[in-house]
């Protein structure tokens, strides 16, 4: 065998390459950041470098590892925490807005074998989480009112988006670590101008109201200062009737001679006319 290889170098270099190949085929290089089911004719046996919670990526457990070639394939599968965004979808929410949202949740595989069980591999995975979250998103969405949305309220709802998401996910050997929402706008178009419309309406009336509200408010006040003003007059007037004479005198003053009588009015008396008098003491 050995001289027919060294008579014939061409088939020893295919040989040669053939004899690497099978090598580096059962000996593959497990990462740090991935774990590994081991498949032998579509069936699970083993998995390499198990995720384990509280264990750093990091720890023992990558390296190198074997399995037999053309018998046993790897699905390779990504230990780090991953995204899944949603595909933007319409929610009507509890006060019949129609909303464009957008959101996305973070999610860590920790149950390799059940995730190749459940779903395959990790693209068909992503898909079926995608569909999940716009689905759970959409159902919390819908029991809530558009003004949550901006409200520390928010919060909460993706809390519940996220518990309710991660109860189905576990099904698929998947912990859901967040959701987020990162856009919620109106339609464009006729239903958002009619909901500025209805949001414009509700704010003129609202202030209509308050505008009501402290006119009235301001005509209780007025009508207790004048009530109160003609009680400390009377009670005034009752103690000194000169000082009622000299504070009528007074007023007919400035309505007549003061700044609120008529512009351009002229008038001619006499120093010894009764209107007078308070400026000449002869009331006293």
């Amino acid at each position: 065998m050995t001289d027919f290889l060294r008579n014939r170098p061409l088939v020893a270099a295919v040989v040669g390459i053939l004899i690497v190949l099978l090598l580096l085929g059962s000996f593959p290089i497990v990462p740090e950041t991935k774990e590994a089911v081991v498949v032998r004719f579509g069936k699970p046996v083993r998995i390499l470098n198990r995720y384990e919670p509280g264990r750093p990526i990091g720890s023992p457990g990558a390296g190198i590892s074997w399995r037999l070639p053309f018998f046993e394939q790897i699905v390779w599968i990504d230990k780090r925490v991953q995204d899944v965004d949603m595909e933007r979808k319409q929610v009507l929410s509890t006060d019949q807005r129609r909303l464009e949202v957008d959101a996305f949740a973070r999610y860590r595989i920790v149950d390799p074998l059940l995730m190749y069980i459940r779903a395959g591999n990790e693209q068909q995975l992503t898909e079926q989480l995608r569909t999940i979250l716009g689905s759970e998103v959409r159902n919390e969405l819908g029991r809530i009112e558009f003004a949550s949305l901006l409200t520390p309220e928010r919060q909460g709802i993706m809390d519940s988006v996220r518990n309710s998401l991660n109860r189905i996910a576990r099904q698929y050997g998947v912990e859901v670590l967040d959701v987020r929402i990162k856009r919620t706008d109106l339609p464009d178009g006729a239903p958002l101008s009619a909901a500025f419309d209805r949001m414009r309406s509700a704010r003129e009336q609202e202030a209509q109201s308050i505008l009501a509200q402290g006119a009235k408010q301001a005509q209780i006040i007025q009508a207790q200062a004048d009530a109160d003003a003609a009680q400390t007059y009377a009670a005034s007037f009752g103690k000194d009737p000169q000082f009622y004479d000299f504070y009528r005198a007074m007023q007919s003053y400035r309505m007549t001679l003061g700044a609120e009588g008529k512009a351009g009015t002229t008038l001619i008396m006499s120093p010894e006319n009764d209107y007078l008098k308070q400026f000449t003491g002869r009331s006293r």
